[in-house]
């Protein structure tokens, strides 16, 4: 952990932490964008853009996870749409949160549960730490997935200058065809309200915010094709119900006048065969 600040570990150690990347409790507005806009960016690249061979089923790693909401959104979501799902795992480098996906896990079925484990692990250390967790070779986890999800987490590799060095781990694992969707706060976006707060706790570095092509520049630096690059999302994570109808009926309008300007940016790559 010691490329890791103390503050920032002890920031996503504790019980707001916990709140806020939990699903129960993060907020309306993540919840509705894992129904109606991550869950179909996840579904259609695993339906249109993964061209590694799936065998017994896929294999599935989340980075940055957080309390899990993401894998096991995806393996609630592929079960519904019978796609089989042979392993999937969650990384992140709170061994607080962590612990918190694992009690979340206890709600999938138990035939899910078995197929998914979350273990500790850096971005900028991936494959190594998740091998160190798992007790194997390194080898064994080159190749070895179909489909490497990040959610609001590559920003971090950016501000310790490491974001090359996550997205080799992450192409080393993907066997050729697999695909990494990486969603991510947009540095162009003018009012994030973790960035006003932060100006007064945190120096310009510790909350950089990349914008798109920073995002993607790591990607495509290690050999990545780039199926998608492009600024989307108008929801809040934390929005109520409320300020989430608002936005979305303000979505049409506001990507017609000022789509740069959205709150997240996506890259989708694939590994080349």
């Amino acid at each position: 952990m010691s490329a890791t600040p103390i503050s920032v570990l002890e920031e996503y150690s504790s019980e707001k932490a916990v709140r806020r990347y939990s699903k129960g409790t993060a907020g309306y507005g993540i919840n509705y964008l894992l129904d109606h806009e991550y869950g179909n960016i996840y579904s259609n690249a695993l339906r249109n853009y993964v061209s590694a061979p799936i065998g017994k089923g896929i294999r599935l790693l989340e980075f940055g996870c957080g309390a899990g909401m993401n894998v096991l959104h995806c393996l609630r979501m592929f079960e519904r749409e019978k796609v089989p799902v042979e392993a999937a795992y969650g990384t992140d480098f709170s061994e607080r949160l962590i612990l918190e996906a694992s009690n979340e896990a206890a709600c999938l079925p138990p035939e899910l549960a078995q197929r998914l484990r979350f273990l500790v692990g850096r971005n900028e250390h991936l494959i190594g730490d998740l091998a160190e967790g798992l007790h194997v070779d390194q080898r064994e986890l080159q190749n070895a997935f179909h489909l490497v999800i990040g959610v609001n987490t590559f920003r971090y590799c950016h501000r310790l200058g490491k974001g090359k060095e996550c997205a080799q781990d992450i192409y080393s694992m993907l066997a050729p065809g697999g695909v990494c969707v990486s969603i991510d706060m947009n540095g162009k976006f003018p009012a994030f309200r973790s960035l006003l707060r932060d100006r007064l706790t945190k120096t310009p570095e510790e909350r950089y915010l990349p914008k798109l092509k920073e995002y993607s520049a790591p990607f495509e630096s290690v050999g990545f094709e780039i199926l998608e690059r492009r600024n989307f999302c108008w929801v809040p994570h934390s929005a109520g119900p409320a300020l989430a109808r608002t936005c979305r009926f303000l979505t049409p309008i506001l990507n017609l006048l000022v789509p740069s300007f959205a709150m997240r940016c996506l890259v989708i790559a694939r590994k080349r065969k």
